[in-house]
């Protein structure tokens, strides 16, 4: 029977639960199929709306998902029993660093935010600002929202300038004459563009030329893509949000859309320890990313 909806309490819609948690449509609505959670009302045209509650416990097992946990086994736990798996993290208090820069993100100052980000690049290098800052400056905007201390728009505001410097510093790269064709994209459902940007800036590095088609490409129009601009690799990025239901048949489908001289790697949180059909290579990491890339270089000719 369908849940009417009640009086007097904070009702969201769909659209509003993927901005508040990073979940997609598609998730929230298998989920409820297969774990019975969450659980929606419905308004007086019959879409979904969720209570605040709800929400609040769709964030906290997002939250722990990003931290290497399956939706299968947080869905039979208790609110205080997610809560306490997820107390250490929240507990550890952040180095002067990162809580220096979660000060200036707290700031609302756009100019101040970019250049702070610039700087860690220009002292460190781009190298090491993905594989070593940008971890932690992730990890540390993800346990600060989770615990209500940054609003769902300060992530956001931190997603996009850490995206609009890595993208700038991606443009003083020069491109290798010789080295591999590298297609990136991820598949429809995928909406996460960070991991992508990531894996590119350190492809690049590499003397990889990276093709980008950004996110949520049929596999139709990638196979396409593949094809027409000679790559010899197909990178995927897959967050924790993505449907692990889908995961499997979606990477096989494209893997018998491709042609058998061009590589299928799966990367990112989403990808990590599930099943590969046969054909597709995951992808532990970006450091793992990295020497896959260095072992295809070695495979070219002296250009």
């Amino acid at each position: 029977m369908e849940q009417s909806v009640s009086f007097n309490l904070p009702l969201h819609s769909i659209s509003a639960v993927e901005r508040f948690t990073g979940l997609s449509k598609d998730t929230l609505r298998v989920w409820e199929r297969r774990y019975g959670f969450p659980t929606p009302e419905r308004d007086a045209n019959g879409d979904r709306v969720y209570a605040q509650g709800q929400i609040d416990r769709l964030r906290l097992i997002k939250r722990l998902m990003d931290l290497g946990h399956r939706p299968g086994r947080l869905m039979a736990l208790s609110l205080e029993q997610l809560e306490a798996m997820g107390t250490p993290a929240a507990e550890q208090k952040p180095a002067p660093e990162t809580a220096a820069f979660l000060d200036v993100l707290r700031l609302h100052d756009v100019e101040r935010l970019r250049a702070y980000l610039a700087d860690l690049v220009m002292r460190g290098g781009l190298e090491q600002f993905v594989l070593r800052t940008m971890p932690v400056l992730n990890a540390a905007v993800g346990e600060a929202w989770a615990r209500g201390e940054l609003a769902v728009y300060e992530e956001h505001l931190y997603t996009h300038h850490v995206e609009t410097v890595l993208r700038s510093a991606l443009s003083q790269v020069r491109a290798a004459r010789g080295g591999p064709r590298i297609l990136l994209t991820s598949l429809p459902g995928e909406q996460h563009t960070l991991g992508l940007l990531m894996t590119e800036a350190l492809f690049a590095i590499e003397g990889a030329l990276c093709v980008s088609l950004g996110t949520e490409t049929p596999a139709p129009e990638i196979a396409e893509a593949a094809t027409a601009h000679q790559v010899r690799v197909v990178a995927l990025s897959f967050s924790s949000a993505f449907p692990v239901s889908t995961l499997h048949d979606a990477l096989q489908e494209l893997r018998t859309l491709l042609s058998e001289g061009i590589a299928l790697w799966a990367g990112g949180a989403g990808a990590a320890r599930r099943r590969m059909p046969a054909g597709v290579r995951a992808v532990a990491d970006l450091e793992e990313g990295v020497r896959l890339l260095r072992g295809l270089s070695g495979e070219l000719p002296a250009a």
